[in-house]
């Protein structure tokens, strides 16, 4: 076994071992993580001019947001969550113009967008008894 199918056979198993005990509100945090290190990497690759890389990473993150977008209560929600789904829209498209027009900006805009909603996300977890 190489290295790096090692490295990513202890990735995999430290990500189901995580999956495996998170709470709900866990899970949607490792989401959020999730979201901003592929937006980290997606940079990275623009940075780097590594097209394979960014159409990938970019791709990767717009499937996150599809994740966390399809798992807000629209109906039970209220306006919190129609204020998500429609920021959930922007960062998606966001993310599809910086991928086409090699935007490090839109990354780091969508970065800013996410990190003010995980960090809301993770007050709200200090708040849970």
């Amino acid at each position: 076994m190489n290295n790096g199918a090692a490295i990513r056979g202890y990735n995999d198993i430290s990500i189901n071992a995580g999956v495996t005990g998170a709470s709900a509100h866990g899970l949607i945090q490792m989401l959020f993580d999730g979201l901003l290190e592929r937006i980290a990497q997606a940079k990275g690759g623009i940075q780097q001019k590594n097209i394979e890389l960014k159409g990938q990473k970019i791709n990767q993150a717009i499937s996150i947001v599809l994740g966390l977008k399809s798992n807000l209560d629209l109906d039970n929600g209220g306006e919190l969550a129609e204020r998500l789904n429609h920021l959930y829209d922007y960062i998606q498209q966001t993310l599809w113009s910086a991928h086409k027009n090699n935007d490090v900006v839109l990354l780091d805009e969508c970065v800013e967008l996410i990190t003010s909603i995980s960090s809301a996300w993770r007050d709200i977890e200090k708040q849970i008894p």
